[in-house]
């Protein structure tokens, strides 16, 4: 009875484990897309709000608050004409600034694949979340280029390339 158990409790980590790793082998890469870090750094446990309200319809808040460190990175990212980040997630948000050319997001869970398109002077946020699948692609002829700065936990992966979700024809 023992020996039973034993086995089957290490057949169920096995399985537990290919499952673990069986999303990284199926994971899209990139292409014709390179990003590189400007600069980073770390940060202890914040909480941090802000207030500004000249006025009544001019109201504006900012909120972020951690309960452990945080790193933060200024990442360049460059994509050549058609080139693609691959699906990818990120353990925290970002938020980017069109610097050159057009990009063009893809969100993992929108059944109906709408294109948003971001050019030069415009900005988005990627909020980020392992339940938070995106692509970013150039679908022009010329180079593209973006700004992001990231906050993510302490010590993780600042990106972490998971599986097509099937909701796009690409």
């Amino acid at each position: 009875m023992r020996k039973g158990l034993t086995v089957m409790a290490f057949c169920i980590a096995t399985l537990a484990t290919a499952f673990y790793y069986a999303e990284n082998v199926w994971a899209t890469s990139g292409s014709g897309y390179s990003s590189s870090t400007l600069y980073s750094g770390r940060f202890a446990a914040m909480d941090v709000t802000n207030i500004y309200m000249p006025t009544i319809v001019s109201a504006w808040t900012s909120t972020q608050k951690t309960t452990g460190p945080s790193d933060l990175y200024v990442q360049e990212n460059t994509w050549q004409a058609g080139g693609t980040t691959g699906w990818h997630t990120h353990p925290g948000h970002s938020l980017i600034m069109v610097t050159e050319g057009t990009v063009t997001d893809y969100e993992g869970d929108d059944p109906q694949c709408v294109p948003h398109v971001y050019s030069q002077g415009m900005t988005f946020v990627d909020h980020g979340g392992r339940d938070h699948k995106h692509i970013i692609r150039n679908e022009t002829g010329a180079e593209a280029k973006t700004i992001a700065i990231q906050l993510i936990p302490a010590g993780t992966a600042r990106r972490i390339d998971v599986p097509d979700p099937g909701n796009c024809p690409f």
